[in-house]
């Protein structure tokens, strides 16, 4: 069975989550059905995808999961400059979850690639992303 708490890529993005949840608290009130529930949902969609990816049969499956948990950073940093953009996320605020997001996602594009080059044997070996070719793969042994 795959660990999912072992991977820095799912780490990262559980405090992601933590933080939009807190930082989406000082949205105005008019945006809780709004705005505010869009930023929610698609950090937590980041977080649970890599989390549930990590659960199927096979490596394709896997890589299925990173792709749509990169979709929805995306969708979350659209959703975050909009509310930079509104007044509603200060602007150093915004930039240290952009950077966040940033960092995420090159974990999790790093981490599909490292799957598709070996597999699953080759994340939970440890072997080194140099030697697979590959840097930061976004796993934590």
């Amino acid at each position: 069975m795959k660990d999912f708490r072992k991977l820095q890529a799912w780490q990262k993005a559980r405090h992601l989550t933590l933080t939009v949840y807190k930082a989406a608290r000082a949205f105005p009130a008019y945006e809780l059905y709004g705005l505010s529930d869009q930023v929610r949902r698609s950090c937590v969609s980041v977080c649970a995808n890599s989390a549930e990816g990590c659960g199927r049969e096979g490596d394709a499956e896997f890589r299925r999961f990173l792709h749509i948990a990169s979709d929805s950073a995306n969708e979350l940093q659209c959703c975050l400059m909009l509310a930079r953009d509104l007044g509603f996320l200060p602007d150093p605020e915004y930039l240290s979850l952009d950077q966040l997001i940033d960092e995420i996602e090159k974990m999790l594009t790093c981490l599909a690639k490292r799957l598709e080059a070996g597999g699953w044997k080759l994340v939970v070996r440890g072997r080194s992303p140099a030697r697979a070719g590959l840097k930061n793969a976004g796993v934590s042994l």
